[in-house]
């Protein structure tokens, strides 16, 4: 039998989404292996400030199956094995959903291979708004002082060339 090659699993590192909103989990494989019906997706949640991981989502036999837990009214499977995407959308985000995602795929034979992780950051809608705020503040500041620095100069070179049409009469 020719060797297998180990599963590889992408996902992003850092995920960021607002409280009330939904956020993808992106999650893609490749495998050495025609992807079978026994590929398998299995996600995991560990809390931030925790050492528990949890069991939230698995899809196995063409069928999605939300476990039981926080996001169980709240889990959309987007995925598709055949494209190589076992990617999750959580909907209705809390301040409580922080924490560490792992998605991890089996297509068997290729079943060896490391899951790979996604850090969610759910943050208040205002925190994202202040940002918002904060950055066109700092706008309209620069552009004042672009105008303003322009004005300077328009009257500096106006009145150097007043003065120099004084001067040529003299």
């Amino acid at each position: 039998l020719p060797p297998t090659l180990a599963i590889e699993v992408y996902t992003d590192r850092e995920v960021y989404g607002t409280v009330g909103s939904r956020v993808t989990l992106s999650c893609s494989f490749w495998s050495s292996e025609w992807i079978s019906d026994d590929v398998s997706v299995t996600w995991h949640y560990q809390p931030d400030h925790s050492r528990e991981m949890y069991s939230i989502f698995h899809y196995a036999k063409g069928q999605p199956s939300i476990d039981a837990g926080v996001f169980k009214d709240r889990i959309e499977w987007v995925g598709s094995p055949k494209w190589k995407d076992a990617s999750i959308v959580l909907h209705n985000l809390e301040l409580i959903d922080n924490g560490t995602f792992t998605c991890d795929v089996k297509n068997p034979p290729d079943v060896v291979g490391k899951s790979s992780y996604v850090h969610l950051q759910v943050q208040e809608k205002g925190a994202a708004r202040a940002g918002l705020v904060l950055g066109i503040i700092i706008a309209v500041a620069l552009a004042l002082v672009i105008v303003v620095t322009i004005l300077i100069l328009l009257i500096r070179y106006c009145w150097l060339r007043r003065q120099v049409r004084v001067q040529r009469e003299l």
